[in-house]
């Protein structure tokens, strides 16, 4: 009997590899995104609900809150604010549920992998990327939604699939569908700009590109790279010096000319 009682408890002792195993599956981290996918997806709903009531109408492309504190306009260009907090407004639900599927469709499998701080990097860097190219490509548009930083997302995953694609599965299939998703958007804000009726101001589409640039740009420099070769060195390099000129020319252009328009 004393010999049966020491076998089980032998038997309900865990081994010291199996402990080691519980101890690494523990310390994988958990894909938390609070900061860079959730904050922005609550905001921008909260504005685009506050918007509404305040209003008091909504429909597929409007109201434009025109009159907003946060809606970039060229004629307003010293409140910087703006050039960021743009994002929280949204040009009409069909606007609003596009950029907030988006974030979280595109941007949270970016996360699991990459990050919260590296993810909220690349969002935010397409949102003034896309702000800075329509006041120097686009002058005469007020600017609202989040697609800059959609379209930093979007392109992340090129970025992603550059760095890493020896070490990931489907990374054309993953590429096709980023490109079915954008191209139907930008032919969309390009028809809703010149041939749909405009019920007001124009809304630019220029930060739907230099957003994807500049999610390309950032993406090449802070995503992980599993396994880094020679060239991809010479990418980070020539990522770095794209954006960084592009921004820097931006700036310039608005301390330059700031009486347009």
């Amino acid at each position: 009997m004393a010999s049966d009682r020491r076998h089980i408890r032998r038997s309900r002792q865990i081994s010291p590899r199996a402990r080691g195993s519980f101890l690494r599956l523990l310390r994988v981290p958990v894909p938390t995104f609070v900061d860079s996918i959730s904050a922005p997806f609550v905001l921008q709903l909260g504005f685009f609900t506050y918007y509404t009531v305040a209003m008091g109408e909504v429909n597929p492309s409007g109201p434009v809150p025109i009159d907003s504190v946060f809606i970039y306009r060229p004629d307003k260009r010293l409140e910087l604010w703006r050039f960021a907090f743009y994002m929280f407004l949204h040009a009409g639900w069909l606007h609003l549920l596009f950029n907030l599927g988006v974030q979280v469709v595109v941007g949270l499998p970016l996360e699991m992998v990459h990050g919260s701080l590296r993810i909220a990097a690349v969002y935010m860097a397409g949102v003034l990327a896309g702000s800075l190219g329509t006041s120097v490509f686009d002058t005469d548009v007020y600017l609202v939604g989040a697609s800059g930083g959609v379209y930093a997302l979007l392109a992340a995953h090129l970025a992603n699939v550059l760095l890493n694609y020896n070490n990931m599965e489907f990374g054309i299939v993953r590429l096709i569908g980023i490109f079915v998703i954008a191209s139907a958007d930008v032919g969309f804000a390009i028809y809703d700009r010149y041939a749909a009726e405009q019920m007001g101001p124009p809304v630019s589409y220029v930060a739907h590109l230099t957003g994807a640039l500049a999610g390309l740009t950032i993406g090449l420099l802070v995503l992980k790279n599993f396994e880094q070769r020679l060239h991809e060195q010479l990418l980070w390099w020539v990522a770095l010096g794209v954006y960084a000129a592009c921004t820097i020319f931006a700036i310039m252009y608005n301390l330059m000319h700031p009486d347009y328009p």
